[in-house]
């Protein structure tokens, strides 16, 4: 097949390499362009290396896209990570429409922060879904989900890096096979178990200690390693990257918290306590929190 590719960083990369190793001919890619640092995207790189015209357009909604998507004469155009609005004039170019990578079991999740509200909200399962793109933000028909379990110290970071991303990788090479074969799944979304979550930004990442030990660390882990969870300490924003919890009666108000000044800091909440392990004060880097203590005193 003839396959336009829109994507960035280093999973939009792999779902190249995934493409291309199945003898798929990749037409252009589209990535962002470069940001001033002038350090070009991983696929933007890899394409070129691979003698792949490559693209890069601040927006998609200028009308005339149509017309250099129609050019190409793609059959399929994948969506590997992408961060744009694409309209329908360009997902609907291509002959047999796009298809849109995206990190949870759909419906719930639709949105930008998917992974992060899935570990926010305590999920033990989500994965991905590849589905057929429409005028909607994550409603199109379902292609194909894949499961992934979420073990209770898993971050938005490592659930990711280390399940989602090589399973979806290994899932879009499934989903060209699946078209290839023609009459591919469209499974009409469920709108009555779907979810819409904002995406995550420093308005959800304050620390409320009033709530239980299992919902602030799941806050914490869930905005693990961005935007990162935050409390406000000797009046400087903590970051808290890492931390874990424990249920047993506070005897000290939510917000108050213990310390040895050498191993130790943890904060009572409504129901427990919730132990800082990976930190970053204000000002300074990120570190332990035994290093962290021995530069400041509580």
């Amino acid at each position: 097949m003839r396959i336009i590719l829109m994507g960035q960083a280093a999973f939009a990369e792999k779902s190249l390499e995934k493409i291309i190793s199945k003898g798929e001919e990749v037409v252009a890619v589209y990535c962002p362009p470069d940001p001033p640092s002038g350090k070009p995207d991983p696929v933007k790189q890899k394409a070129i290396s691979l003698g792949i015209p490559v693209r890069q357009h601040k927006s998609f909604k200028a009308p005339e896209l149509r017309e250099e998507f129609v050019a190409l004469n793609a059959d399929l155009a994948i969506l590997a990570f992408v961060s744009q609005i694409v309209p329908e004039h360009v997902f609907g170019a291509p002959r047999l429409g796009s298809i849109c990578f995206h990190p949870s079991l759909l419906p719930k999740y639709r949105g930008a922060s998917a992974i992060n509200w899935a570990l926010i909200k305590g999920e033990t399962v989500t994965g991905l879904t590849l589905f057929w793109v429409d005028r909607g933000i994550d409603t199109g028909p379902i292609l194909l989900q894949k499961e992934v379990a979420v073990d209770p110290d898993d971050t938005t970071g490592s659930l990711y890096f280390n399940k989602i991303f090589p399973l979806g990788i290994e899932a879009i090479g499934a989903a060209v096979d699946l078209i290839k074969i023609g009459n591919p799944p469209r499974i009409i979304q469920d709108e009555s178990t779907a979810s819409y979550d904002p995406p995550c930004q420093d308005e959800h990442a304050k620390i409320d200690w009033s709530k239980p030990a299992t919902e602030v660390y799941n806050l914490i882990r869930g905005l693990s390693p961005y935007p990162t969870a935050f409390t406000i300490l000797n009046d400087k924003v903590l970051k808290v990257f890492s931390a874990g919890y424990e249920a047993a009666e506070p005897g000290i108000s939510p917000g108050a918290f213990l310390t040895d000044n050498k191993t130790f800091l943890k904060f009572a909440t409504a129901d427990g306590f919730v132990s800082l392990a990976d930190v970053q004060l204000e000002g300074k880097k990120r570190m332990g929190i035994e290093e962290f203590l021995r530069g400041v005193r509580l």
